[in-house]
C-alpha cells in the first residue's frame, strides 16, 4: 500500500529568469507537490500530530517562490525539493514548477519542469 499527498497550484510572484525584464518585472509561478509517504501512521491514528501539515508545506514552497531569485526554474524546483526533504520524513517528493508567462516569443498555455527526488 502506498500513500501520497498532492498539493496543486501553490502560487507566488517571483523574479526568477535569465532576462532583465524577468528580474525587474517578475511573474507568477505555480508549483505542484506530490509527497510519497513512508508510513500510514496518520491513516491509522486519525491524529493531526501524525500527519504532514499541508499549510507548512504550502508556506515553505511559497517562501521559496517569492524569495531569492534564481536564473532557472530547474534551480527553483531543486531548492524546493531539498527544503521539503530536509523538513519531512517522506519516501520522495515530486515538484512541478509552472512558468505560464515565460518569455518564449509565442503564446503557450504553460511551461513546466518536473523533478523527483528522494532523501
Amino acid at each position: 500500500m502506498s500513500d501520497q499527498i498532492e498539493i496543486l497550484g501553490i502560487e507566488g510572484f517571483g523574479y526568477h529568469g535569465v532576462f532583465p525584464q524577468e528580474r525587474r518585472d517578475g511573474q507568477n509561478f505555480l508549483v505542484d507537490i506530490v509527497l510519497k509517504l513512508k508510513s500510514s501512521k496518520a491513516r491509522k491514528s486519525d491524529q493531526l500530530s501524525d500527519a504532514i501539515d499541508y499549510s507548512k508545506i504550502i508556506s515553505l514552497v511559497h517562501e521559496t517562490i517569492v524569495g531569492e531569485p534564481f536564473n532557472l526554474i530547474e534551480r527553483l524546483a531543486e531548492v524546493i525539493a531539498k527544503n521539503i526533504l530536509a523538513a519531512y520524513d517522506v519516501k520522495s517528493v515530486e515538484v512541478v514548477v509552472h512558468k505560464p508567462d515565460a518569455p518564449v516569443g509565442l503564446k503557450v498555455s504553460d511551461i513546466a519542469l518536473r523533478i523527483k527526488r528522494k532523501p
